[in-house]
């Protein structure tokens, strides 16, 4: 491990991916790419909470279908989510006989368990690992800010929670896309309060994060056809433009953010985009697995953000620590 950084010795490979997303994030701009779309949010259940469980199921039972995969053959699943005690990919679980990692990185969760899952196969003690993150926008509001039913006024910085899960088959043998190496971020706080502007929070997170990867590999940002943070949405991914200048580096037009991507609206609808877990894991699982395996896109830096706040630690005005993680995807024939 060099600055924060780990180099895998083998090739841990992406063997399929597998997106569901709500009916707002299939009309926005990358809604070719996901697999499956929902009419109803709430999926004919009764709580909305319900509906996320669903949809974490849903997504894991479709990977298994795409893959032709048994339950049998999956040596464990690393999965999160929002809710407390992330509930969604808890009950869920209890659907599948696998063993079951739970994880929360609040909306970084998915590069956490693609990271983890990832040092599981190089060291050699697992062959197929299930990666998945799930989140909903009404699941996230009420226990984050406020209940829908209030009407409550977004605010100019606030952004949407993606309802969707995606899940990542990892394995060492069959794929096009390899995980090269990963970055593990630090817990960054510059002091941010407000809960509705959590780019603002998570971009120092992301800076640091990519400052040391780009160290730790002695690459440029230019090194990538894409960097792409998780959930800073339109005012953070611009924070993080100019926090990366004031240390020198510039980064240019092969940079986006998968929140500032999710979207088509007014800021009124949808403020500065998309944040969750499932804001990441869709877009990757989705846009970029589809890019790369094209062949459009052949080295991919994928920078998953993370506010980890809760409910309790907001309402007794704490800052908002967050973290960002690195991982590097490159087709397999670019791979050393």
């Amino acid at each position: 491990m060099k600055n924060q950084t780990i180099f895998f010795k083998n090739n841990i490979l992406v063997m399929d991916t597998a997106t569901i997303v709500g009916p707002k994030e299939h009309e926005g701009p990358l809604g070719v790419y996901f697999d499956k779309d929902i009419e109803d949010d709430l999926l004919g259940q009764k709580t909305f909470e319900y509906a996320e469980i669903m949809l974490h199921t849903t997504v894991i039972k479709y990977l298994l279908n795409k893959t032709k995969l048994k339950q049998d053959d999956i040596d464990m699943c690393f999965c999160g989510d929002l809710m407390d005690e992330i509930i969604a990919c808890n009950y869920a679980m209890r659907n599948f006989s696998i063993p079951f990692m739970g994880l929360f990185n609040a909306c970084a969760t998915f590069g956490e368990a693609v990271i983890l899952g990832s040092v599981m196969l190089d060291s050699g003690h697992a062959d197929r690992i299930i990666c998945s993150t799930s989140s909903h926008f009404s699941t996230a509001e009420r226990q984050f800010r406020n209940p829908l039913e209030l009407g409550t006024q977004r605010t100019p910085l606030s952004q949407t929670t993606v309802t969707g899960a995606g899940a990542t088959l990892l394995n060492k043998k069959f794929g096009k896309i390899a995980v090269e190496c990963a970055t593990i971020g630090r817990v960054i706080d510059y002091g941010v309060k407000d809960a509705n502007d959590m780019g603002a929070a998570m971009a120092p997170a992301a800076r640091e994060t990519l400052l040391s990867h780009l160290e730790a590999t002695g690459r440029s940002p230019s090194y990538y056809d894409l960097i792409l943070t998780g959930d800073l949405g339109k005012a953070g991914s611009n924070l993080l433009r100019i926090l990366m200048k004031e240390k020198g580096v510039i980064l240019g037009d092969n940079y986006n953010d998968c929140g500032a991507m999710m979207f088509i609206g007014d800021q009124e609808k949808i403020g500065q985009g998309g944040s969750g877990p499932a804001c990441v894991n869709v877009t990757f699982n989705g846009y970029v697995y589809k890019k790369m395996m094209s062949g459009e896109l052949t080295k991919v830096l994928l920078i998953p953000t993370g506010a980890l706040l809760s409910k309790i630690s907001n309402l007794q005005g704490e800052t908002i620590p967050s973290i960002a993680h690195a991982i590097s995807f490159v087709r397999k024939a670019e791979f050393q």
